[in-house]
């Protein structure tokens, strides 16, 4: 199995990638596509099955465009998900620890949803699928589907977060939050201001100062507070929260476990979920993050500690920002980075190497990135302690994981 969740057996010495497969089997298959390369191919007959081929349990498995492990008992899945992850290192030169897999229930785990309609997209279609229930949702969520028939839900994407852990509902209320997609406003245009008086001297150009979180967008309504490993975390359901909120309480600990000091940088916070607990082991926190509508909900989940935050993208504050943030207040005695899907920017994983900073505690949901910005931490002197598989999201390929580097 590779990365994507399809299988890669050979005709003739050319790769095929055939999904709906599990390693080991025999299978009679019909090619759908030709590349030079490679081919992609579909599955007429299983002739000799895997012993971890289960029937799936859900009755829309292969239409819905969610799920594509469904068809592997949970175990196994696990398995393939860390021996995917541990290939994406090795095939980048790294020596690999043991990968400690953070897991939870295989199902009912997922509190956010993105529903179209009403529904979810149908595979490789621009088709919706309603539904009344999905077992891989909590509990709230399929009260909601199952209560609200599809004619009466909103039109459009509609963001949806369901959880019991919700704090900022009331108890006796239905946990959930559903938030319709908001237009933004139009950008205010402002006067021009005269070049000259109106005696014809010219007057001197002025710059005009942004404030620091101008264009944000805080929406009363879409606002979540949830509580998690005892304390508070507030955010946009429009926004990006993790959606597996058992695993992400068993990852706080681990990402936090043994840093302690005076400084540490909280690269690509979002909400700051990771600085309300490095809070507790740092005198000073500083969060980098470029999406300033979650840094607005991190101002308020850090409110009442020493804190400073960028809404800048890690490049630019590695620019601009770093070496003055670091002569009024020292060096990072530790760094968590949480980049996007396309890893760390060049400038920032510059940085990071040139920094000498004594611990970096990295996560990422692309192993191939993941693994490429690794080989340049260990290159400029790291060691990769511990590496993790964050398994967010059970019955997909979905891969998260966790690194620790230490000098």
């Amino acid at each position: 199995m590779v990365f994507g969740g399809d299988c890669i057996g050979k005709i003739e010495g050319k790769n095929v990638f055939v999904p709906a497969a599990v390693p080991g089997e025999k299978l009679e298959v019909e090619i759908t596509r030709e590349q030079r390369d490679y081919s992609t191919a579909r599955i007429v007959r299983v002739l000799e099955p895997s012993a971890h081929r289960v029937l799936p349990f859900c009755p829309l498995y292969g239409r819905c465009g969610g799920c594509n492990m469904q068809h592997i008992d949970a175990a196994y899945q696990q398995e393939l998900r860390a021996a995917i992850l541990r290939e994406a290192f090795e095939r980048e030169g790294l020596t690999v620890p043991e990968i400690v897999c953070v897991a939870g229930s295989p199902t009912g785990y997922r509190t956010r949803f993105q529903f179209h309609s009403g529904g979810l997209m149908e595979r490789q279609s621009n088709n919706i699928i309603q539904l009344s229930a999905c077992p891989c949702a909590s509990a709230e969520i399929n009260k909601y589907l199952a209560e609200v028939p599809p004619a009466e839900r909103p039109e459009g994407r509609v963001h949806v977060f369901g959880s019991s852990r919700i704090s900022s509902i009331p108890e006796g209320y239905d946990k959930i939050v559903i938030a319709e997609e908001q237009r933004r406003q139009a950008p205010r245009q402002e006067k021009q201001r005269p070049a000259s008086t109106p005696g014809g001297r010219r007057l001197p150009k002025m710059k005009r100062i942004k404030p620091r979180f101008e264009g944000t967008t805080a929406i009363p309504a879409n606002l979540c507070t949830i509580s998690l490993a005892g304390k508070s975390v507030t955010f946009d359901v429009q926004g990006f929260f993790q959606s597996n909120l058992d695993v992400l309480e068993q990852a706080v600990p681990l990402v936090c476990e043994g840093l302690h000091g005076t400084n540490v940088l909280d690269m690509y916070a979002g909400a700051g979920t990771f600085s309300v607990f490095l809070a507790d082991c740092f005198k000073n926190i500083c969060m980098v993050e470029h999406n300033r509508d979650a840094l607005v909900y991190a101002e308020q989940n850090l409110a009442g500690t020493v804190h400073e935050s960028f809404g800048l993208s890690g490049e630019t504050w590695t620019k601009y920002h770093a070496e003055s943030y670091l002569k009024r207040h020292g060096g990072f005695d530790a760094v968590v980075i949480d980049p996007p899907r396309s890893g760390m920017e060049k400038a920032v994983c510059q940085w990071l190497c040139q920094s000498q900073i004594p611990a970096i505690r990295s996560l990422s949901c692309d192993p191939a990135t993941h693994a490429r910005d690794a080989k340049f931490l260990v290159r400029a002197g790291y060691r990769l302690q511990k590496l993790f598989l964050l398994d967010f999201y059970p019955q997909t390929c979905h891969i998260e994981s966790l690194a620790w580097f230490s000098r």
